[in-house]
Parts: structure tokens; sequence; C-alpha cells
């Protein structure tokens, strides 16, 4: 059986983080071990409730399954979250290496953003006489980024130019924030400064593209550079001059680490690994590499990219009119998983959707709700393959993460993604090895597509059932006045909505077969048999006082039992048997005569998974019930 490590972070550094990971793959190809790497797309600007729904995917695994975890920090900005993973590791007795940023509880793996950010300031200076510089920074909690800012200051002070740093703009990593800044900056008609410093290599080529939109040119009128030395800043034109954070020898130097604290063997609590300054383009220094080869590299591989762009655009539109077109939501699932099972090269033959079961309890019923924090015991399964086996099974237990993981064979990465709106859960998606989707962010695409899809859907079947609703016979019985079936129905999914989420429901079913219905209407006709039906409900009911009825067929009844009705239950079964009469299957019966088959059942939260297996044994129970009346015991 392979070990396993748990990966946390979020995609928007996708590239960097795709290094990482192959790193980490590397070093672990003689080792039986497969990443699992819980991945989501939350920015700082979403609403509370859409952060939620997007990070809750770290509360899905059990960490008593694994052997340790990696947090990437370069991804990785909102303490709480990394904070309450320690927590877990913690309680869950593992090792815990963060990567980019420091934690008391925590090994760290980092690069020397410092030492290269000097030797960047000492290029910029001797080599192009800067000296006015505005900085523009990720956040103030970031590591990475204070300590670039920091090394900047520090340079500048040892100089005597502490003056030349005119200013520090905090862009919450967000391109449109420097395209805001840039603009106003410009607006102002303040000079330019002689350097643009930004804290990444995607907010240095929006300085350059926002720059260039106001007339301009880079290196021309100003200098800028980034860091990550990512692929598309090495093309872009100009190149940016970066830093080179090594992530891939970064990520190998964690699997490393991890090996050895796992072996038992003593390891510094701290990492670090050297970065590289590399000029470029936009610093005007175009002899140090040969971004021309990349850039025709790339133009070659741009075809085969194009048309993997155009496949992965029409299969999320086949996805969308899928499942739009649903009428049900059997019909939903059907079609979906027919659509994958036909036609899954994107997604390949390792690939899962699971649905929390109250998903599709909730189109018709809106008052059911669905998870905020976790994720249902039990996920209900719309697609599964597994190395190209399908997962038979309709459920299966959320801790073991993927319907039919062996943890057998070769060594592999599984990437998790929520699906949800807002902050309420509607499942999760499992892809395996699938670098690189992770760096063009094909994922988050793929994975925010079907979020909004399945809200739609859910949304418009609703609207659709409630219309329907509307015209349908009301929800009482026209004979008793208590509920009919189709409330009765509703109740059911209610009470499995409960069960879903493990609340803690109490409740006992009762269900009841009235006796000799068809000797009265017979004999003395459908009058009297109505009659008779209305006499034997009002006796059920003013028995369960407290609890709801349900008229659910011609001569059948159920009690939903909660409250003082659930923890009287055996005096009140004794009662409304004590209250009939001896059964009798001849006439003439008493005018007053009331003969009912009984039969009740108690939720037993540890072996009833649905309502349906409370309902079974109440019915047993009733039929045995009518047995004994009719054989006069």
């Amino acid at each position: 059986m392979k070990r396993k490590i748990a990966v946390f972070t979020t995609g928007w550094c996708g590239e960097i983080l795709s290094q990482f990971l192959q790193g980490m793959q590397d070093a672990l190809k003689n080792d039986h071990v497969d990443i699992f790497l819980f991945l989501c797309y939350p920015i700082y600007i979403d609403t509370p409730a859409t952060k939620q729904g997007e990070l809750n995917i770290y509360s899905l695994p059990d960490l008593k399954d694994f052997d340790g975890i990696v947090i990437f920090g370069s991804g990785l900005n909102f303490q709480a979250e990394i904070d309450k993973l320690i927590s877990r590791a913690k309680k869950a007795g593992i090792p815990v290496i963060m990567q980019g940023e420091r934690h008391e509880d925590a090994y760290y793996i980092g690069s020397d953003n410092y030492v290269a950010t000097r030797t960047m300031c000492d290029h910029l200076m001797n080599e192009h006489g800067v000296h006015d510089i505005v900085f523009l920074a990720g956040t103030a909690d970031s590591l990475d980024s204070e300590l670039r800012l920091k090394a900047v200051r520090d340079h500048l002070k040892e100089n005597g130019a502490e003056d030349d740093l005119k200013e520090v703009f905090y862009t919450k990593w967000e391109n449109s924030a420097v395209t805001r800044y840039i603009n106003e900056y410009v607006s102002s008609s303040r000079p330019l400064p002689d350097v643009f410093i930004c804290a990444n290599d995607g907010l240095a080529m929006e300085t350059c593209v926002t720059l260039g939109n106001n007339g301009y040119s880079v290196p021309g009128d100003v200098l800028v550079t980034g860091y990550d030395f990512i692929d598309d800043s090495q093309i872009f034109d100009p190149s940016i001059a970066s830093i080179d954070q090594c992530f891939t020898d970064m990520g190998s130097n964690c699997a490393k680490l991890w090996l050895d604290i796992t072996s038992g063997i003593e390891r510094e609590r701290s990492v670090v690994i050297p970065c590289k300054f590399i000029p470029g383009e936009s610093c005007n220094c175009y002899e140090f590499r040969s971004s021309d080869k990349i850039r025709r590299r790339v133009g070659r591989e741009a075809f085969s990219k194009r048309a993997m762009t155009t496949y992965f655009n029409r299969k999320l539109n086949l996805i969308d009119t899928t499942v739009l077109s649903s009428l049900t939501y059997q019909e939903f699932k059907d079609d979906l998983n027919g659509l994958l099972t036909g036609d899954h090269d994107y997604e390949g033959d390792s690939f899962h959707i699971l649905l929390d079961p109250n998903f599709g309890l909730s189109i018709y019923d809106r008052n059911i709700k669905l998870r905020k924090n976790g994720y249902s015991n039990y996920m209900e399964i719309l697609y599964s393959t597994e190395d190209g086996m399908v997962y038979e099974n309709t459920q299966f237990h959320k801790r073991q993460l993927i319907p039919g993981y062996t943890g057998e064979g070769p060594n592999h990465l599984y990437v998790f993604l929520p699906i949800h709106e807002a902050d309420e859960a509607y499942g999760y998606i499992v892809f395996r090895d699938c670098m690189e989707k992770i760096a063009n962010h094909y994922l988050q695409t793929y994975q925010s597509r079907m979020g909004l899809v399945f809200d739609k859907f859910r949304h418009s079947l609703s609207l659709d059932l409630l219309n329907k609703r509307l015209i349908e016979l009301m929800r009482k019985d026209p004979l008793t006045n208590v509920n009919n079936r189709t409330a009765y129905e509703d109740k059911e999914k209610r009470l499995q909505s409960e069960i879903n989420i493990e609340s803690g429901i109490r409740f006992a079913i009762a269900m009841f077969d009235v006796n000799s219905l068809k000797l009265i209407n017979d004999s003395r006709g459908h009058d009297a048999g109505d009659a008779y039906l209305i006499r034997s409900c009002r006796l059920i009911c003013n028995v369960f006082k407290h609890s709801p009825v349900y008229r659910i067929g011609g001569d059948e009844f159920v009690a939903v039992l909660d409250g003082g009705d659930y923890d009287n239950r055996d005096e009140l079964m004794r009662e409304i048997r004590s209250r009939m009469n001896p059964y009798s299957d001849k006439m003439p019966l008493p005018l007053d005569y009331i003969s009912i088959a009984c039969g009740m059942a108690v939720f037993d939260p540890e072996n009833d998974r649905t309502v349906q297996d409370i309902v079974k044994r109440a019915d047993e129970e009733m039929y045995k019930d009518k047995a004994e009346i009719k054989a006069g015991k």
C-alpha cells in the first residue's frame, strides 16, 4: 500500500505550482507515494460565501489517513486556513512542511528571495543607474512579497538612497489593481519612476501592457522587473527581468525532507533554496538569454494548444447543453454520465464527479439545506472511472476520497476541486496526473463552469417543479383532511436530508392499514366505507396528537412521530390498539367499528442510511400485526 501526502494551495500560481509538484514527483519516483492535491481558486475580492465554498475542499480529507501534509504558501495566503490545516495535522500526528512561509509548528522549505533581490537591486543601480523606484507588492501578510520589499529597502539604506523608494502599492496579487494604479499614476501627470519592481511576473507583464496602452514603452521609457521566471514572462515582449526561485528544486527538496522526517532522520527545521536573478529585455538587457528561441518553440506549440483549447471549449459547451436540457434529476445524472462515458478524452480514464446527496433532494424542496462546512459522509457518485474501470456503486464513503482507489500500482497525482454555489457545497471533482492542466488554469475553467451549470440546472428545475406543483392537487387528502401522499413524499425527502447531514434527528414511523374496508364497501356502500375511513383516521390523529398524519393510499396511513409522541411512542401504540374493536370479517359490524393493523420502527442512526430502511421495518411490523389480528391473538 502506497503512502500518501496531502498538498493544499490555490491554483492561481499554476505554473510554479506545477514545477514544485514535478520536483516532488521526481524525488519520490523510487518510493511508493501518491500526492493528493486539494486545490481551489478563491480571490481576495470574492464574497465571504464564495471564499468559503472554494476553501471548503480543504476540509474533505481526514488527515489521519495521510503520512504528511505540504502547504504551498506561494499560492495560499489565507492565514486562518493555514492555521486550521496545521492544527488538524498536529491532531493527526503527521508532519507539516510549509513552503514559502514560516510557521512555528511546521518545517519550512523556501527560496532565498532576499539575496536574489539584493542582486537585482545591484544590477539595476550599477548597470542601469536606477534611482526612482515604485514597488508593486502582493499583500501585506505575504512573507515572500514583504521579504522582497525588505531587501529593496535594506539595499537602498546601505547605499544611502532610502528616498529612492518613492511608493509601495499593494495589489493583492490582482492584475486589475495594477491596471487601475498605472492608469491613475499616468493621469496624475507624475513623472514615471526609473523602474517598477513587481512582486511577481504576472504583475510585471500587466504593468508593461498598461504602460503600453498609455503610450509608454518598456524598457525605452521605464524599466520593469518581476519574480518567478515563469514561461509566459520569458516569451513576453519584452521578456521580463525576473528572479528564478527554482521551484522544481524546491519541490524535490521538500519531498526529500518529508522522506527523512518520516524515516526518523534528524533534519533542520528550515531548508532554503538559492534563487537566481536573470536579467531580461524589460530591464534593457538583451544579451543574457535567447528569448527569441523560446518564442519560436512556443509558436510551434501554439497550433496543438489552440486545437486543445477548441476541443476543451466544445466539451464545456456539450456539458452545458446536456445538463440544462435535462428535465429531471435522474435524467441529469444519466445524461451527463452518458456524455462522459462516451467522451472523456480530456478528463482521462481516471476521473470522478461526486455530489452531496442533498444536492438532488434540494431541487425538489428548496427548504432542504446543503452543507456549508465539509461534505456529507456518504457521497453520491455521478461519474467515476479509475484506470478505465467504472465504479458500480451509487454511493461511497467520503473518507475514501476516490471511488475505486486501491493504493496500488505506479505513483499518481490526484487533484481535488470543489463544486459549489457561494458557500453551498454541491460536491467535488477528482482529476489524475494532470500537471499541464494545473499550469494552464484549465482546471479552474472546468471547475467553475461545472459549478455554474449545476447551479443553473438546480434553480431551473426547482422553478419548473414549483410551477407544476401549483396545478397539482392540494396537499390535503379531500376525504380525511389529513396530509396526502404528495405531502408525505416531501416529508420523506426532508427526513432524508437530516439523515444525510447527521443532524441528530430522532423520529419513528408508524404505519397503519385499515382492516375490513372492502367488506364495509361491499355490504354497506362506499359512503359507509368513507365514514369508516374518517373514523379510523380520527382515531389515529387523536392518539398521535403531536405528529403529522398522512393518507398514502386507499386504506393506508402513516404518522411520523417526533417530540413528545416519539418519547411516548410505545405507550401510544398500546393506547391505539386498546381503543379498537375486535377484528371481524363478517357482517353485521358495529356502527362505530374500527380495526387497524399497526406497525412502528424507530430511526437508528448507527444502521439506517435511508428513510426507506425505517419504512420497511415499520411495514413489516404492520403486516405482522395484521396477521396476529386476523388470527385472534
